[in-house]
């Protein structure tokens, strides 16, 4: 069964809640608990899912007015998309003949040639009959040229007898001549095996170039089969295929595994069977992936980089609340210190630092009108950060304070309320950072690609399961300070309102205070402060 009734039949919201921002109600926990116990009772899923997968439903109403829910899952289960309780794919590409299969098998069999003949590349060298003449040759020449050494010295040492014959000169000459062509001789001898092994190992290499080629034009052929075949509804009854729709989104090819996300599979099954759509949700079940912060059984919203542009076109038609973030806010800051060269701030948490894609104010467009055109802000907080911002009110100085920054030469200091308790009273945090491509702008621990992130901290004080913390980042990655905080190898413990890496609260809870660099014309140190606007 794929629609699952619910007791509740009173649930009928006006609008549908935005899947990248929302807070799971009662009626979602209940859903939830009902999919967990049914996941539980797979117990031939279990090693599979504890590695990590993503879970979601979708409450609808029917075509008679009854009121239950969709499930779905991820990518694939053992295998498979298709799974009783759970809805099937928007385009179900797995049939074991059908034309994916059929291509993915070729594409495996010129991967398993690539590699036979790269195997065979290497043997090649060591068995070539031109290969072994040369590397003979080579050898014979390095003798020859010890051999032609030690010729040198005795000629030379009869050259210096004055009783020396114009005849034992011209042997000498002769001497040296001879074998100097002799050389000669066999350089070009090595010349012709090494190019007749090259050419070998060329035609060698050609062929694989040719194979890898072709193999890159099936798996994007593939892949844009894929595409096209996914083809998509939306809340109007309107059809795009992912070419269609991320093109028109962001003028991008659909990153791979687009389309087969929670949302757009629970929402696709919903409008080709007529039910109205009244709550998405997803949760995450299994361990987090390496690198990533992933919680088992918490909420999160929809992913940015592959489900952003589908549910843009797929929501079309549909009443959906909006995204708060996304909203129009307009905020202000309060000026700390203004002279005729920076200004510093504090900037409000909710408020952006400098214009972006959210329609909300930014303290670059306020900086602007109240300082000057030239006002640029030198560094950034997140708008969810509370605190101290430095201005500079031309180019001249906005490049120096840079400097400063990109030298490591500015200190600042961060407080923040964790989740939890932190053991540790202090202590420093190493973890490299990059930013995760497929669900930007979250970030991810890589130690092969990230680039270094360092925080020192020290403990203010624990009380009542919460941890209040003093935080000094020595790098300024972005989102360095919620990621060392929540990771599982930095502190453990996410910032209280911390909607990507934590929970949603009231707000984020994590403020820069205090900030000191060399004031740009004065050579002056200077050092600003400001306390905290929250209190729990």
């Amino acid at each position: 069964m794929i629609f699952h009734p619910l007791n509740n039949q009173s649930f009928k919201p006006l609008a549908m809640n935005n899947p990248f921002y929302y807070q799971p109600n009662e009626v979602c926990l209940k859903v939830q608990k009902e999919i967990v116990n049914y996941i539980e009772s797979k117990t031939e899923w279990q090693d599979e899912i504890s590695a990590g997968k993503m879970f979601g439903f979708l409450i609808v109403e029917n075509t008679d007015g009854a009121i239950g829910y969709l499930s779905a899952f991820s990518g694939q289960i053992q295998g498979k998309e298709n799974h009783d309780y759970f809805v099937p794919p928007v385009f179900d590409y797995l049939q074991e003949n059908g034309v994916f299969k059929t291509k993915e098998r070729e594409i495996s069999e010129l991967n398993r040639k690539i590699s036979d003949l790269e195997k065979s590349e290497q043997s090649l060298s060591q068995q070539s009959e031109s290969y072994k003449k040369s590397q003979e040759i080579l050898k014979e020449i390095t003798e020859y040229k010890k051999f032609m050494k030690i010729s040198k010295l005795n000629r030379e040492s009869l050259r210096n007898n004055p009783d020396l014959s114009d005849e034992e000169k011209k042997k000498l000459i002769a001497e040296s001549q001879f074998q100097n062509a002799e050389l000669r001789r066999l350089k070009q001898r090595y010349d012709i095996e090494n190019n007749n092994f090259i050419t070998e190992i060329s035609k060698h290499s050609d062929t694989i170039a040719q194979l890898r080629n072709l193999r890159k034009q099936k798996s994007e052929d593939l892949q844009k089969y894929l595409f096209e075949h996914f083809v998509i509804l939306n809340a109007k009854g309107d059809k795009q295929d992912l070419l269609q729709i991320f093109k028109e989104y962001n003028n991008i090819i659909p990153p791979s595994g687009s389309g087969e996300c929670c949302a757009p599979k629970l929402l696709q099954y919903a409008y080709f069977h007529g039910y109205k759509p009244l709550f998405i949700a997803e949760f995450w079940w299994g361990r987090s992936p390496v690198g990533e912060i992933r919680e088992h059984l918490h909420f999160y919203p929809a992913c940015q980089g592959k489900c952003k542009p589908i549910l843009n076109f797929m929501l079309q038609g549909l009443m959906v609340l909006s995204n708060p973030l996304e909203e129009c806010k307009t905020q202000d800051f309060e000026t700390i210190f203004e002279d005729n060269f920076i200004v510093v701030v504090n900037k409000p948490a909710g408020m952006l630092s400098v214009t972006g894609k959210s329609k909300r104010v930014s303290v670059a467009e306020i900086a602007k009108k109240r300082f000057g055109e030239e006002a640029m802000v030198v560094h950034r907080l997140d708008m969810a950060t509370s605190g101290l911002l430095v201005i500079a009110k031309n180019m001249d100085i906005y490049i120096k304070l840079q400097q400063q920054f990109e030298n490591h030469k500015v200190e600042k200091v961060y407080y923040a309320v964790l989740f939890g308790e932190v053991k540790s009273s202090e202590g420093t945090i190493s973890l490299p950072l990059m930013p995760d491509i497929a669900d930007r702008p979250r970030q991810k621990v890589d130690f092969e690609y990230g680039k270094p992130a360092i925080t020192n901290f020290k403990v203010d004080k624990v009380t009542h399961g919460k941890t209040y913390i003093y935080l000094y980042p020595k790098t300024g990655r972005t989102h360095q300070l919620r990621v060392h905080c929540a990771y599982r190898d930095g502190l453990a413990h996410p910032i209280i309102g911390d909607e990507l890496y934590g929970e949603k609260s009231d707000r984020m809870y994590l403020h820069a205070m205090k900030i000191t660099f060399t004031h740009p014309v004065t050579k002056q140190k200077v050092t600003f402060e400001s306390k905290p606007d929250f209190n729990i």
